[in-house]
């Protein structure tokens, strides 16, 4: 699941706040326990130093009752050539060797961090100078317990990850404000885009600022004022077709239709020769004025809005049939009209929807041509496939549009390309769908859903 942009900035902001906490807050270990341990050692040091100074206690070569006395007295490790003694509880074997060495070639205060049976010391070593011959030859090793150290050491990373919890909230506040910030405009970018989606292209809004949502504002506004006047110009283009197609058609009706009673007498005469070829073509071609004019009235009653619906109870199985006989297709046709029961529908349009498939199939598909109804509790569905060689996918998507002839596809056409766009929109009339495809054996199939009520 994607993260809004809110989330996404309040992860961001603890990521940074989590990862520069800890950041800081390693460093400040590093360095408060150097800190700690240095400041530990140099207590150390400087207490062992003011006790090697307070007295210089031999002159010659010790014995080893002398070690010890120095052992205790210095509460450490004393060390002469191959003899050493113990004191205050350390043992020659807890003072590295590489610590001996080191005392002993440069013959100078060293101190180094041990652990001894897992617990953590730190180790001093210094050689034993007298007042005549200088050094010695004594070394002294005192160690001291790091415990409270180590404690203290222990508590940092506690208090780090404490700070950075602490953190975590003011980060948190910074992250809605600055989602705030942010997303304000962009619900405003997403609220008008959603009102220009919706079609109300005047919608604008206020710009303020220089940064970049404000740039994206105003261009969103140069953009939905560039729409709108692009889609009014559309418009006013379309309204002004929508209404010369409308005009022309109601203004031919009037001499079409003295032109066709003038062909339906000369169909009355005895006409032959070439008369009666030239009387049989315009009689044919005025049909076709007809049908084109009829058709065209039909269009820009669905354009004007005025197109409306008187339905009724209508068995679709005996419509079908009555459709068929009516235009003389009943003897090729091969249908399959179970009883589906009254449906709510528009008797005239739904003819008109089946008059055109049917037709369309005859004419540019072949027989058989096959009507089968189909029904749901919710919908009545009718089928009508032919046994042409069907339709081509680059086709299909077309096959509804205006104008759009079958012939684009298929050898023979008569048909002007509005029936098969009225059709869909009588269907889309009544609430239902029409479909355009090929059956599984060949053949164009048109498959129309129509609702059993009105809703």
């Amino acid at each position: 699941m994607r993260l809004g942009l809110r989330a996404r900035l309040l992860v961001a902001f603890t990521l940074v706040s989590v990862s520069t906490g800890a950041a800081v807050g390693a460093a400040s270990y590093l360095r408060e326990r150097d800190m700690v341990l240095s400041a530990a050692q140099d207590t150390m040091v400087e207490r062992f130093r003011a006790d090697l100074e307070r007295e210089v206690p031999l002159d010659h070569s010790p014995t080893h009752a002398e070690l010890v006395e120095l052992a205790w007295r210095y509460r450490a490790v004393a060390v002469f050539a191959n003899d050493h003694a113990s004191g205050n509880g350390i043992s020659f074997a807890d003072v590295p060797k590489e610590l001996r060495d080191q005392v002993r070639e440069r013959r100078r205060t060293l101190v180094q961090r041990v652990e001894v049976n897992g617990q953590p010391y730190a180790l001093v070593g210094a050689p034993l100078d007298g007042d005549v011959r200088g050094s010695t030859g004594v070394e002294l090793y005192r160690r001291q317990h790091l415990g409270a150290q180590q404690d203290a050491i222990a508590a940092l990373p506690r208090s780090a990850a404490l700070l950075v919890l602490l953190s975590l909230l003011p980060a948190a506040v910074l992250a809605l404000l600055a989602a705030r910030g942010v997303l304000r405009p962009v619900r405003a970018l997403r609220s008008g885009a959603r009102r220009v989606a919706d079609g109300h292209l005047d919608t604008r809004l206020p710009a303020g600022g220089s940064d970049e949502l404000a740039d994206l504002v105003r261009t969103f506004n140069a953009m939905t004022a560039e729409l709108e006047g692009t889609v009014a110009e559309l418009r006013r283009v379309d309204e002004r077709s929508r209404r010369f197609v409308a005009d022309v058609s109601h203004e031919l009706r009037t001499p079409l239709t003295a032109m066709t009673a003038v062909t339906e007498a000369l169909d009355d005469e005895a006409l032959t020769g070439d008369a009666a070829t030239a009387a049989g073509m315009v009689s044919t071609e005025t049909r076709k004025l007809g049908a084109l004019v009829e058709d065209l009235i039909e269009i820009s009653r669905f354009d004007a809005g005025v197109a409306g619906l008187r339905p009724e109870p209508v068995e679709l199985g005996a419509l079908v049939v009555a459709t068929l006989a009516a235009r003389g297709w009943t003897d090729v046709v091969r249908v399959d009209l179970p009883s589906v029961g009254p449906s709510e529908l528009d008797r005239r349009r739904v003819d008109v929807v089946l008059a055109n498939l049917v037709g369309n199939a005859l004419r540019h598909g072949a027989e058989p041509v096959t009507v089968v109804l189909r029904s749901s509790p919710d919908e009545v569905v009718v089928e009508v496939t032919d046994s042409g060689p069907g339709l081509a996918d680059e086709v299909s998507p077309h096959v509804f549009e205006r104008f759009y002839k079958a012939d684009a596809a298929r050898l023979r056409s008569e048909g002007s390309g509005l029936g098969l766009a009225i059709a869909w929109e009588n269907v889309r009339l009544h609430g239902g769908s029409l479909e355009a495809g090929n059956a599984p054996g060949g053949g164009a199939r048109f498959t129309v859903r129509l609702p059993r009520r009105r809703s």
